[in-house]
């Protein structure tokens, strides 16, 4: 394996990383990479976006995500092992390891004999595990560790930036909803108070009491007020004391 190969898929991935990217082609094709340049014979990611719960999100073959499903199905194997411990896991030779005895039946029936599991983790988040798997016994070399690493570190990265800008996504468009639900509620109480003769302050009790007995969103209401498909009845409200 050549080091400008490995630069090469490392510029290639961290091209991809554009903040509307297809996670499921992102990981796939680093499962693909995995097998072109570490020498292994196929690979699968699992990954969570809840604590302890893992997912199979990528395989680069039909017998790896079986095998991947029958771990989180069986809760046993290497790579489960290396989620929850967060420490790669290399087993040369799963017949001789002497654990995981479903999992070591399950790899022997797919024809796989060695697996190497390396953490997706950043500092202390772990949020899954690249799983290599070989049809031959033997470990794998420290150049190729390194880069199977290098791999799973930059997909890691892209992952984690993915969610932060979902996240993000999501609390701006919560306070815009917000920002545009405080313009209707400004706009009811303006039609409010020049409809019913009333001060600010009482048009929004007025608004608020309303929605309350009619089991509503305070927004909803103010909006059906705007757009003239509601009213609310002229009831005295005493306005809150400042």
């Amino acid at each position: 394996m050549a080091e400008t190969t490995l630069a090469d898929v490392l510029v290639e991935m961290a091209d991809t990383l554009v903040d509307e990217f297809d996670v499921i082609d992102f990981l796939h094709a680093l499962t693909e990479r995995c097998v072109q340049l570490l020498g292994v014979s196929a690979a699968g990611i699992l990954l969570t976006d809840q604590p302890e719960t893992l997912q199979l999100v990528a395989a680069s073959s039909e017998r790896t995500r079986l095998l991947e499903l029958f771990q989180l199905q069986t809760d046993q194997g290497p790579c489960v092992d290396c989620f929850n411990t967060g420490m790669p896991i290399s087993v040369p030779d799963i017949r001789s390891a002497g654990r995981w005895p479903r999992f070591t039946a399950a790899a022997a029936e797919v024809g796989f004999v060695s697996v190497h599991a390396l953490p997706m983790r950043l500092r202390t988040q772990v949020i899954g595990a690249l799983n290599l798997f070989g049809v031959q016994p033997g470990p794998l070399d420290d150049a190729r560790l390194r880069a199977g690493k290098a791999l799973a570190d930059v997909a890691t990265i892209g992952l984690l930036q993915q969610r932060a800008i979902r996240h993000r996504d999501i609390l701006t468009d919560q306070l815009q909803t917000a920002l545009n639900s405080r313009i209707l509620i400004e706009q009811a109480k303006g039609v409010l108070a020049e409809r019913l003769h009333v001060d600010l302050d009482q048009a929004f009790a007025l608004l608020r009491r309303s929605a309350r007995d009619r089991n509503g969103r305070l927004a909803e209401l103010a909006q059906a007020i705007v757009a003239g498909t509601e009213t609310i009845p002229d009831t005295p409200v005493v306005a809150p004391a400042h």
